[in-house]
Order: C-alpha cells, then structure tokens, then sequence
C-alpha cells in the first residue's frame, strides 16, 4: 500500500489523560491538528472515556477522529488488541470497562506492594492523584518513582522495575484475547492486534496466534508503529496478507510521558498515510 499520493497522514494509536497520556482529550486533538494530521485515533487503555470529547474537538477544528479504545489482554508477555469505530455509549463496553477497571486497581495494588517489598515508596493513593481520575497505569508508578528519584526516567523505572519479566510486573488483567476481541466487536467496533512485537512471540508461534484471532473475529494488525525495523514491518504486513487482515498504524504516542515519541512522526521518521485509514473504513464484518 503506497498511499501517499495526496499527502495526507494520520495516527491511530495515542493516549490522553484518560489513562496514560499526558494531554486531555481535546489538547490532544488539537496537538494532532497543529501536527498537520488529517485523522487520528484516540486509543486509551481500557477506557473509552475520552472519546465523546475527541470527537467533539475534532468536529470543531476540522480533524477526522476516530473513536477507539485499546485493550489489554492476559499473556505471558504484552497483547494489546485496539477496538477501532466503537461506540463509546455501548452499555456492553460499558459493564466490561468498570470490571477493567477494579482488577486494574488491583493490579496497580499488587505493583505497589512488590515495590515496597524492594523499598521502593509508591502507594496507590499516590498512583489515582496522579491518574487523576483517569484508568491506573504503570505510566504513572514510573512517573512517581522518576519524581521521588527512585529512577532516572519513567523509561528507566520500566526497564529496571515495571516491564514483563522485571522484579514488580504484575500480570492480572480482566480479558483473555478471545474475549477482548470478542468485547470490541461487540461495542460495534473492528478489533486490531497492537504492537507484535511487544507479544514476543518467535515467527511460527505469532504466526499460529494471529490465524487463530482471525478466525475468531480479529480484523487487522497494527502494520506501522514507532518501533518497528523494517523487517519487522515486512513479517508483520505478510501475516496481515496470509490470513485477509487490514492494517492499522500509530505511534503510540503519550505525551510528556514519552517524549521521545512525537505525534504522527514516532521517533521521526514514521509517516501513516490516509488510505490505510480509508481502506479500514471499507467494513465487511461477519
């Protein structure tokens, strides 16, 4: 998919103060206009609280905004699966967010303790001042273990502490993948695989992954993203063509909270161009 031809470029994939973002909705929203965006989706963890204010900034100024969520699933690593065109207001989005949200809280507790064990001082009172109401997320433990000198960067606190494999992951989530697909289709939206190679799965077993969340209503792949090698982007994209997926793209942007990644432009050379929006647009669901 070349794309380009009228120069229009998007962002599908970016967080806002609803989980772990750094901007409100609207800022963000006005932030991608300023980029010179013509489309972007607002994409937080587990919340799609957001949304009805994107989509109203977005009428205002002139920017497409897509209304999405992104939803995390168990794993022995990291599967994020992104919901795309859902419905905000779907009462079954609705009931499943708030249980989201109690085992979130619960796991963000769980991360706590195993810090303290380590004396390292983050409370979860300290954790929902800085969500601010917001879904918890280990972006804010990083935040605060930056702030009190804990760790050189938020970056830092992951590697060190809060990544899949480090001393004080917790791995409790709400949804298996069959049910987080299973979640966003029924919200009305298109569900898509996040960031494979956060899965860390070897070629054959994402392989056998993807063919089984294809079959079980999965609509596409994220087939750019900020961190991808080339080679990456080449697997991903022939797993997308081998089993009939479409193909999203974002940078995954967060705000202040990472800064190294610009809206848009990831680390600065990422370009999303608006047919794979328009080719998402074109729904056959089953």
């Amino acid at each position: 998919m070349s794309g380009r031809e009228d120069g229009r470029r998007i962002d599908l994939h970016t967080h806002s103060t609803m989980s772990d973002g750094s901007m409100t909705p609207a800022e963000l929203i006005r932030h991608a206009k300023d980029a010179g965006l013509s489309a972007v989706a607002l994409s937080d963890h587990d919340t799609a609280d957001g949304v009805k204010e994107a989509l109203k900034v977005g009428r205002e100024i002139g920017i497409e905004v897509v209304p999405a969520i992104e939803l995390s699933a168990q794993s022995d690593t990291e599967t994020h699966i992104l919901g795309y065109f859902i419905d905000p207001d779907s009462p079954v989005l609705r009931d499943a967010v708030d249980e989201i949200r109690r085992v979130r809280t619960e796991r963000i507790g769980e991360t706590c303790l195993m810090l303290a064990d380590h004396g390292i001082d983050v409370t979860l009172d300290e954790v929902k001042a800085v969500a601010g109401g917001g879904i918890l997320c280990r972006a804010h433990i990083a935040q605060i273990m930056t702030d009190k000198g804990y760790s050189s960067s938020p970056k830092a606190a992951f590697a060190e502490w809060l990544n899949v494999g480090r001393p004080c992951y917790s791995e409790a989530q709400a949804l298996t993948d069959t049910e987080a697909v299973k979640l966003i289709r029924d919200a009305g939206g298109d569900a898509y695989l996040a960031h494979l190679h956060l899965t860390k799965k070897t070629p054959e077993v994402l392989d056998a992954f993807v063919k089984r969340l294809a079959e079980e209503g999965l609509c596409g792949i994220e087939g750019y993203y900020t961190d991808y090698t080339p080679e990456m982007e080449t697997e991903y994209r022939g797993l997308a063509a081998k089993y009939g997926l479409k193909l999203s793209g974002g940078t995954d942007f967060h705000g202040s909270f990472k800064p190294h990644i610009a809206i848009g432009r990831g680390t600065g050379n990422l370009l999303i161009p608006y047919a794979v929006l328009k080719n998402m647009k074109e729904r056959a669901r089953g």
